[in-house]
């Protein structure tokens, strides 16, 4: 129960984090600071990375409650 309430705490921060840098970066696109190219980068690799990192933060939580007990 523990292990799934920690991640889906840390699972909205990661939400909340990886759309806060989709609107830093749709801002700086809009300003003409950031090419295209590099938006779409951007943008991939913030959602890619969030995803993978919420993915694996259950097992990693899992080891945590398991070591502590």
């Amino acid at each position: 129960m523990e292990v799934i309430l920690a991640s889906v705490f840390s699972a909205i921060i990661i939400v909340i984090t990886v759309y806060s840098m989709l609107k830093v970066c749709l801002i700086a696109y809009k300003r003409n600071e950031i090419s295209l190219r590099k938006f779409i980068i951007f943008t991939t690799s913030s959602i890619v990375i969030g995803l993978i990192v919420a993915s694996v933060l259950p097992f990693g939580y899992q080891k945590v409650i398991d070591y502590i007990y």
